[in-house]
């Protein structure tokens, strides 16, 4: 029996130290679920402040991939989601159209800061330009949150969003001021 042998191309760097950064990024995520106050419908955790920093520094595409990688890890049985728990229970529960959307949000962010592909320093990038993003990436991941909530819950539409997504406003409002402080100060630069 003859064994064949030949070369194997080697992985470029710029692979290895996004798929660092976004394995860093999903345990951060993990993390932050377990920073979580609970309010009425949902748990208000820090992650929104993760899939800003994810989109902001990863861009559109490792980005969402750091948040689908804490998904999956949770999904398998992680006990990473808020509260310790995990389980496709958890994913498909009231919480899910959060936990589903975070990745678009990531995109959403690392999209509207970078304008594609192409990364960019977010310090350098227009101020209101960074914060359009943070907010449009909260519009999506409320919509489909409470949206989610009211099917799941079988709640009508307007006590959904009182109950799930009305009470993380302040809080969310208060990460998307700590991304801009984030991204202001200089200190971390994009991939």
């Amino acid at each position: 029996m003859q064994t064949e042998q030949g070369s194997v191309d080697l992985v470029e760097g710029d692979v290895v130290r996004s798929f660092a950064r976004a394995a860093l990024l999903a345990a951060l995520m993990g993390a932050a679920a377990f920073v979580a106050i609970p309010i009425a419908g949902v748990p208000g955790t820090l992650q929104m402040l993760v899939v800003f920093l994810a989109g902001l520094y990863l861009g559109p595409v490792w980005g969402p991939f750091a948040i689908v990688l804490y998904l999956f890890a949770g999904t398998l049985g992680a006990p990473i989601f808020a509260g310790g728990n995990s389980g496709l229970g958890v994913v498909l529960g009231q919480h899910g159209g959060f936990l589903l959307t975070f990745p678009i949000g990531a995109a959403l962010t690392g999209a509207i800061v970078h304008r594609g592909r192409d990364l960019r320093d977010p310090a350098s990038v227009f101020l209101p330009i960074v914060v359009l993003a943070l907010v449009v990436a909260t519009a999506v991941v409320y919509l489909a949150g409470f949206l989610w909530f009211a099917w799941v819950t079988e709640t009508a539409l307007l006590d959904a969003f009182i109950v799930s997504a009305l009470p993380l406003i302040p809080g969310d409002l208060l990460k998307i001021a700590a991304a801009v402080a984030i991204v202001r100060s200089g200190l971390i630069e994009a991939t």
